[in-house]
């Protein structure tokens, strides 16, 4: 196992900076040796299985911590309950309820020191753009001036982001974003299969900007599109098809025509913020903090 353990670690060095040749190694490591141990330990609750439960539980914690602080349920500045506490409330290993807390502070939502506690962190400091953070916000019914700076963002780079594919896409790219169109009217935006194509449209058009810096705004955008998509139609299905708008970026994109690509996408742009003002919101309580959910 020590070998096994070893060899791993010479494999992945050349691949991965330290940090991650370690969570890699770790995590490897672990389902060999639960494959070379056998059935018996894992039957009998060894450590790795333990391990194993751990990984499975800390991301729910961190998806319903991080929807209570993003809709208001903890306020900036609040502490959260201690470990001891806080895994005994909720029936977990602490060391699942750690993780869970590390995975909200790398996304900016708390804070923890020492003798101080886990404290949330102001809004500002939250990673907004993090596909998890924008996923819990939709959620918990954002505020009208966060939907709005969303759309403003993508206002700003989305217009010059079609403009540059223009310039750049090459044929398998255009290919791509004509896929993902022919499945947007296929399915329509009110499917798992038509709104997961939008995402796929979008994604299409910053790879095909070539600009490493936008690329790596991919995930965000995706899950923009996905959540507000989602968000219009929560009472009704679109009233508006904006399929056409879709096919009027890649119809200038396909002519290389930047200046058309731009002026496209940023009406695109204005229409879905349109849709998405001019939707019903269903009616929803008021969060409250009883004490039989803390």
């Amino acid at each position: 196992m020590n070998q096994a353990r070893e060899n791993l670690v010479d494999f992945v060095i050349p691949l991965h900076p330290p940090s991650a040749v370690l969570t890699c190694a770790a995590s490897f490591c672990l389902i060999i040796e639960i494959q070379l141990l056998g059935n018996s330990k894992w039957e009998r609750g060894g450590v790795a299985a333990e391990e194993i439960k751990s990984l499975r539980i800390h991301g729910k914690l961190a998806r319903d911590l991080g929807l209570q602080i993003v809709s208001g349920f903890y306020r900036e500045g609040e502490l959260l309950d201690t470990e001891s506490d806080a895994s005994q409330r909720l029936a977990v290993s602490r060391p699942a309820y750690r993780e869970a807390v590390r995975i909200l502070a790398a996304k900016g939502l708390v804070e923890s020191r020492p003798k101080v506690g886990t404290r949330i962190t102001p809004r500002d400091k939250w990673h907004l753009l993090d596909p998890d953070v924008l996923s819990w916000m939709f959620q918990s019914e954002p505020d009208e001036h966060l939907l709005e700076s969303l759309f403003e963002l993508r206002m700003i780079f989305e217009p010059e982001a079609a403009a540059l594919a223009a310039r750049r896409r090459t044929n398998e790219q255009l290919d791509r974003m004509r896929n993902a169109l022919t499945a947007m009217s296929e399915h329509t935006l009110a499917s798992d299969e038509g709104r997961a194509a939008d995402q796929e449209f979008h994604a299409a058009l910053l790879v095909a900007s070539d600009n490493p810096f936008l690329r790596t705004l991919t995930s965000s955008v995706s899950a923009a599109v996905s959540w507000t998509t989602a968000l219009k139609q929560r009472v009704r299905p679109l009233v508006r098809d904006p399929v056409p708008d879709h096919e009027r970026v890649f119809d200038a994109i396909a002519a290389r025509n930047a200046d058309g690509a731009r002026a496209a996408m940023a009406k695109l742009v204005e229409l879905a913020l349109f849709d998405t003002k001019t939707a019903p919101m269903p009616t929803t309580k008021a969060n409250t903090r009883g004490a039989a959910t803390r």
